[in-house]
């Protein structure tokens, strides 16, 4: 069992019972999912190539090129061409990503104190994204510069089932994902 897995059921969810208050157990929020995202400029298999080996590496599960919905003369790409390549991780696989980038990529990172503040989207969506520039802070990567020195940025989308801000922001935190000005005042009864 992965430590965030049970990091999540036997801390977490105690957490949440005394901080809000639910009528079930399945109202508390959980992550339902990861989504990792190399979005290409061009329609190239010289940058396609190296992009979805990189997922691959990063996450140990096969990852699939993204087609473009319209087409994009400025770019040179055209509607149904590969633009760049994802993969939505789940379960295990999304707790062990999890731990990577806590325990092994922000640590790394040169003058990071944490996120800004969360903006009104994640409000609406119940999402939290970031991107990240540096991809050879993997050591999957690292391993292999020759290759992956001319990634573009990974995008990072955490999906959770978060029933209010408050919640969303609780749930970041108790995983140990560092937040800065993330604090919002409460509005009516949990």
């Amino acid at each position: 069992m992965n430590f965030y897995n049970y990091y999540n059921e036997n801390v977490v969810k105690y957490d949440l019972l005394n901080k809000f208050q639910y009528k079930t157990l399945n109202q508390m929020p959980k992550f339902c999912k990861i989504i990792l995202n190399f979005g290409c400029k061009k329609s190239d298999l010289k940058q396609l190539g190296p992009t979805l080996l990189a997922l691959e590496l990063i996450t140990s599960q096969k990852s699939l090129f993204t087609n473009s919905s319209t087409t994009n003369i400025s770019l040179k790409i055209k509607k149904g061409s590969p633009s760049g390549c994802k993969v939505t991780l789940r379960k295990m696989a999304m707790y062990t990503f999890i731990h990577k980038i806590v325990n092994g990529i922000f640590p790394k990172l040169k003058q990071f104190q944490g996120f800004k503040s969360l903006t009104s989207r994640a409000e609406i969506k119940k999402t939290f994204s970031f991107s990240l520039k540096n991809n050879l802070l993997f050591l999957e990567l690292e391993k292999h510069y020759q290759y992956f020195n001319r990634l573009p940025h990974l995008d990072v989308t955490m999906v959770t089932d978060a029933n209010s801000f408050n919640e969303l922001v609780f749930l970041l935190k108790s995983f140990k994902i560092p937040l800065i000005g993330a604090e919002k005042p409460e509005k009516g009864n949990y």
